[in-house]
């Protein structure tokens, strides 16, 4: 898996401002579980139904780091592709998104500045009721163009 030479995502000379990306990903109890044991978050209101239906919440809600997640993975498997790395983020939740929720992500290119190697994404996140659960930006680095090294046979005859 390592050894395996993965294509790159857009380097940031072809991302133009305006860019959109759309996606939807429906949250399953298999992804909370597993973001859950990864992290041994035990928090009550991610998972306990009697306890989230005395909350204002009335039912357990998707943990807010997971969220952040999806949009991490979009950003790392579509705008800008493999190879980014994401340098800062701003985000808000301003409703939870509940279990067996759909959440559709909007992402849009706000900035591109080459120089400095620098992108910027809108970010907005609506569950299935058209209701906002995630806005706010990321800064992304795009992936680098790759120069690619010649070596010859003798390169590593001390190993």
């Amino acid at each position: 898996m390592f050894n395996k030479k993965r294509k790159l995502g857009r380097k940031i000379d072809s991302i133009k401002v305006g860019e959109k990306l759309e996606l939807t990903k429906k949250v399953e109890d298999k992804d909370i579980l597993l973001y859950l044991g990864l992290t041994d978050d035990a928090n009550p209101v991610f998972i306990q139904h009697d306890y989230a239906s005395q909350t204002p919440f009335k039912k357990p809600i998707v943990p807010q780091i997971m969220i952040t997640g999806i949009i991490t993975g979009a950003i790392s498997k579509y705008l800008p592709g493999p190879g980014s790395s994401i340098v800062n983020q701003h985000l808000s939740f301003p409703k939870p998104l509940y279990h067996y929720g759909s959440l559709t992500l909007l992402l849009e290119t706000i900035t591109v500045n080459e120089s400095e190697h620098y992108l910027e994404l809108k970010v907005e996140g609506k569950d299935e009721d058209g209701s906002i659960v995630v806005v706010g930006t990321m800064g992304i680095c795009p992936p680098h163009e790759l120069k690619l090294i010649a070596y010859n046979s003798g390169t590593f005859e001390n190993f």
